[in-house]
């Protein structure tokens, strides 16, 4: 997978760091891709099966679980890690391999993982 990203600014930093990451990283059905994209004010995270190239469950700060939310967006990147780690259980999956996006490991990010490894999945 040779993926050419050309340019300058932060966007183009973070396709060219997640583009680099992806080589090394790849979902399979026994062990699925944690993929976590950030914003500036949500959070997605889906479980990805890249033989199938197909979205096996989601959880989101969009979703309707969090309309009455209150709580600093950290606390909400958690909890996405929680839903995505009960979704991803009553799914089958116990294992997968977390893709950070292109992110740093740190804030929002760590949080949906540590929210996953407290929802029970394997990191």
């Amino acid at each position: 997978m040779s993926v050419k990203i050309l340019g300058k600014g932060k966007k183009v930093a973070l396709k060219r760091r997640h583009a680099r990451i992806r080589k090394r990283i790849s979902g399979t059905a026994e062990r699925p891709r944690l993929v976590v994209t950030r914003s500036n004010r949500h959070m997605v995270a889906q479980v990805v099966d890249d033989t199938k190239g197909m979205t096996l469950v989601s959880a989101s700060t969009l979703q309707a679980d969090f309309n009455g939310f209150e709580g600093t967006k950290v606390e909400a990147a958690k909890k996405v890690g929680e839903l995505i780690a009960e979704k991803a259980k009553a799914a089958g999956i116990t294992e997968v391999v977390f893709d950070r996006g292109g992110n740093k490991y740190t804030g929002r990010v760590a949080a949906v993982a540590e929210g996953a490894r407290e929802g029970g999945l394997a990191l």
